[in-house]
């Protein structure tokens, strides 16, 4: 009993050490995952600003305050010659030509066990670079997330680290890009938990921690101490503003189901214009240049002229021009295929509506106000939230910008009626939608993507018995009797799939006396029955198992040549998949250790 004891010690030890190893690894990944990250967001930053001075001569983040000056063609020419640059490009050097962004980073962590590319990810950051240098009305936050998390892919495929791990150092390398490009490192680990990975696992916390600050220290020996937006000083003039933020909290939420609604009415008049892929951006370029003849602050990000609202520069009815003019130089960039993001999009949205919204209520409660500066940023937080799907960091992300508990509670308000409204009325995020698009939704559960992970190709047998075609029946009762699971599969000559044989299907021919060697395995056998392909997944096994009654199920090459390569048995899905899913609870509960090999 006591060398039992002492045995069990030990390996309890042993296994102690080996979680703390394990942790210490991934912590250690986590910490170059955020370095490059970090690293990343530089790069992209100064090749943007870069490209933006080689065609309008200026590396200024105030963009605007240049351009009233430059002629008009140049206007209209920078952002239209760089669509087309951008169109050619994308159409061809980037899978489905299309830019990617932050919702494949999700269709990544949720249904492709964080597999991505690492040369789509830069590649999407230069494509993404060179639009909005060249003024696409987009943002640049998203193909930094994106690029960043390609990086965490590309470490954990090198090092083949499993499911869990291999999705921890993704939502590493979205910490780091988020945390980087707004000097924020809370908001960039609780955006990549809240949308990328869409749960708060313990095992995953500290590694995503440690990536986020690692890309805010990387950006802060590169930068400085600057937050991205200059943010005034405000102070909650009385508790009666927070009706006041409810309610700008539910335009917020309305403006960001309109910007989305009418992204892909762009894209559907375009598509039925049939204006070819590759021109599309340089079209979209072409529409800002000549809005921006009007409003210079719709060019290129726009971080300037965020700094101006909160700052009260803007009167009303240029709040209002500004509002109206960039939601519709968004949806058409991002319908018609400019390279970028909609985190910038969002935030400037949201501080000319709270703008706007704040001189309307200052005027009708002047001594309740604290300045419609505050309702900008009130506003930014509220349209981003709703947009991204992300109530949770956006407030931290505007808690750690201003520091003021009051406002931020502020911001918390807005941005969840904000999420509440887009979320019963648009059925989610702008990501969600994207992801809709394609035919996914997070909302079937990480259950339900568990199973449209699993393909069939990884847990079917390949030990089964075969039988020609033409076998004839005393041949095809011997194998039948040691078959595995009693059933035979029948072929033809050129070793496609005919049919099976089970002892149901024999049962009439087994014991006739009379039936001999004339009677063939081909008349016998049960013609098309159902299969699955290689690329199936699990879900679609339990599902065709259940519909058709059946135990097990062949799995063949592909559907042009039905080869035979192996079948599925129920019991050994149903195993898969409880596995999986016990390794998921175990991760999100953290009360198991990160396994990476």
């Amino acid at each position: 009993m006591a060398e039992k004891l002492l045995k069990s010690n030990i390996l309890l030890n042993r296994m102690r050490r080996l979680v703390k190893s394990e942790q210490l690894v991934l912590s250690i990944l986590a910490l170059v995952v955020g370095a490059m990250g970090g690293g990343g967001a530089i790069l992209f930053r100064d090749g943007l600003l870069f490209i933006q001075s080689l065609v309008y001569g200026t590396g200024d983040e105030a963009l605007h305050t240049y351009l009233r000056a430059l002629p008009a063609w140049h206007l209209i020419a920078g952002p239209t010659i760089g669509g087309l640059i951008v169109g050619i490009f994308i159409y061809k050097f980037l899978p489905d030509r299309r830019p990617h962004g932050v919702a494949d980073v999700i269709d990544a962590a949720s249904f492709h066990d964080a597999r991505m590319s690492t040369r789509c990810g830069i590649k999407s950051a230069v494509a993404s670079a060179v639009s909005l240098g060249s003024g696409a009305s987009l943002g640049r936050e998203g193909p930094v997330v994106h690029m960043g998390a390609s990086f965490g892919a590309w470490l954990a495929r090198v090092l083949h680290l499993r499911r869990s791990a291999s999705r921890t150092l993704l939502g590493c390398g979205v910490a780091s890009a988020v945390a980087a490009s707004f000097n924020a490192p809370l908001a960039g680990a609780l955006f990549a938990h809240e949308v990328a990975l869409g749960h708060y696992a313990l095992t995953a916390f500290a590694p995503i921690v440690l990536a986020s600050v690692t890309g805010t220290i990387i950006t802060r020996l590169y930068y400085g101490d600057d937050v991205a937006f200059l943010i005034p000083g405000h102070e909650i003039q009385s508790f009666w503003e927070f009706p006041a933020f409810a309610l700008l909290g539910i335009l917020a939420g309305v403006t960001a189901m309109l910007v989305v609604r009418a992204i892909p009415v762009v894209k559907k008049v375009a598509d039925q214009a049939k204006a070819p892929l590759w021109l599309r951006p340089a079209i979209a370029g072409l529409i800002v240049g000549i809005i921006g003849l009007g409003f210079p602050q719709i060019v290129g990000v726009g971080y300037g002229a965020m700094n101006e609202a909160l700052y009260e520069y803007y009167d009303f009815p240029f709040l209002i021009g500004l509002l109206f003019a960039k939601a519709f130089v968004v949806s058409i960039c991002m319908g018609l295929g400019f390279a970028g993001g909609m985190f910038s999009p969002s935030l400037f949205l949201g501080a000319m509506l709270g703008g706007a919204f704040g001189i309307l209520a200052t005027s009708v409660f002047p001594e309740f106000s604290s300045g419609h500066g505050a309702y900008a940023l009130v506003g930014m937080g509220a349209v981003a939230a709703a947009i991204l799907g992300a109530p949770i960091s956006t407030t931290l992300m505007m808690f750690e910008l201003t520091g003021d508990y009051a406002l931020t509670v502020g911001v918390m308000v807005a941005s969840v009626l904000a999420s509440v409204v887009m979320d019963q009325f648009q059925g989610g995020s702008f990501f969600q939608w994207q992801l809709k698009c394609r035919g996914l939704s997070t909302r079937w559960g990480r259950e339900v993507n568990l199973l449209r992970m699993m393909k069939v190709a990884d847990i079917m047998k390949r030990e089964y018995e075969t039988v020609p075609l033409t076998e004839g029946l005393p041949t095809v009762r011997e194998k039948l009797i040691n078959a595995p699971y009693s059933e035979l599969f029948v072929i033809d000559e050129q070793g496609k799939l005919h049919g099976t044989i089970t002892l149901t299907d024999l049962r009439h021919a087994a014991f006739d006396p009379n039936l001999g060697a004339e009677v063939t395995a081909g008349e016998v056998a049960r013609s098309k029955p159902p299969v699955l392909y290689r690329t199936d997944s699990i879900e679609k096994a339990v599902r065709l198992m259940e519909q058709t009654g059946e135990e097990h199920l062949p799995v063949l090459n592909s559907e042009e040549e039905r080869q035979m390569i192996g079948f599925v048995h129920e019991k050994d899905a149903m195993m898969a998949y409880n596995n999986a899913l016990l390794e998921l609870h175990s991760e999100e509960r953290g009360d198991a250790p990160p396994k990476l090999f």
